[in-house]
C-alpha cells in the first residue's frame, strides 16, 4: 500500500510540478491514551483533503469533531490552501459539514445501495 501511494504521489509531483505535500493527522485521546477519534487527510496543490473524520460514540456531541475540523482548516490556511474537500455518505455527517460552509458538488446514488455518497468543497479564503 505504501509503495502504491508513494509512487502515485511521485507521479503527481512530476506531472504538476507541485511537490509541497503535507499529511494532516489529528487525534483525540482519552486520559488513558485510548484513541477516541481523529481526522486524517492531506494538503496538496492548494487544497486540504479530509480523508477520514471519526469520533467514538462515547464522546460524540461534545464538539470534538468541530475542534478537529477547525485545527485541520487552520493548518491548511497556514499552508496557503484556498479550498477544502471531503466526501461523506447519506448516513454520515453531511449536515455537520454544510453547517461549516461545505457545499455538495457531486452525488453518487446507491453507494451503497439505498444510500448516497456526497462530494463537498469549501472555500477557505475570504
Amino acid at each position: 500500500m505504501e509503495r502504491v501511494k508513494a509512487s502515485l504521489i511521485a507521479f503527481n509531483f512530476a506531472a504538476t510540478g507541485i511537490s509541497a505535500y503535507y499529511p494532516v493527522n489529528y487525534y483525540l485521546r482519552s486520559p488513558r491514551d485510548e484513541l477516541m477519534g481523529g481526522l486524517t487527510g492531506m494538503i496538496w496543490g492548494g487544497w486540504l483533503h479530509v480523508s477520514f473524520l471519526w469520533i467514538d460514540e462515547l464522546v460524540r456531541g461534545k464538539g470534538y469533531a468541530t475542534r478537529l475540523m477547525d485545527e485541520a482548516e487552520a493548518y491548511a490556511r497556514e499552508r496557503h490552501c484556498r479550498w477544502a474537500t471531503l466526501d461523506t455518505h447519506s448516513f454520515q455527517a453531511r449536515p455537520f459539514y454544510e453547517k461549516r460552509g461545505y457545499e455538495v458538488i457531486g452525488t453518487l446514488d446507491d453507494y451503497p445501495e439505498g444510500h448516497k455518497k456526497f462530494f463537498l468543497k469549501k472555500k477557505l479564503t475570504a
